[in-house]
């Protein structure tokens, strides 16, 4: 089935792209969302007619984008977490603690957006990818250090 983006998707597409999907991904969440129309010969004519005004958005899209990527790139994050012996941490650092880590910064980043592959589970000093836009994308550090244990 054919069906015409109303808005960017990360894994199909952006905003006005024609792609490919399953008839169910479809009928069943793509069209009744709103996020995509089926690509009937009427829809792509309002599609070129619209062409002009989805380009402007797609570019002022991507220039906030690089702003944003100007400003989270090189921040560096220092998360204190309990460790034992061999650096190894007791629990792990997810994007969950990475995304708080930024807001504390005043940096606000949806946690989808950081591209952590698994959670860290060791002390230590990492580079995290952020994709802020389909080819946008910033590095951030993240240092995990051990948390002082108070003697009691």
């Amino acid at each position: 089935m054919r069906i015409i983006l109303r808005q960017d998707l990360d894994e199909l597409g952006l905003e006005g792209d024609i792609v490919d999907v399953t008839k169910g991904y479809g009928r069943n969440y793509l069209i009744p969302k709103g996020i995509g129309l089926e690509a009937s010969p009427q829809n792509i004519k309002a599609l070129e007619l619209q062409s002009k005004k989805i380009e402007v958005r797609r570019v002022k899209a991507r220039e906030a984008a690089e702003k944003i990527k100007q400003e989270v790139e090189g921040t560096v994050i220092t998360l204190l977490q309990k460790s034992g012996e061999e650096g190894k941490l007791y629990g792990s650092v997810t994007r969950m603690d990475i995304a708080s880590g930024l807001e504390k910064q005043g940096v606000v980043i949806d946690r989808r957006k950081i591209l952590l592959e698994k959670p860290i589970k060791s002390l230590g000093e990492f580079e995290v990818p952020v994709k802020i836009y389909p080819e946008v994308t910033a590095l951030i550090r993240v240092i995990v250090e051990p948390a002082e244990e108070k003697e009691g």
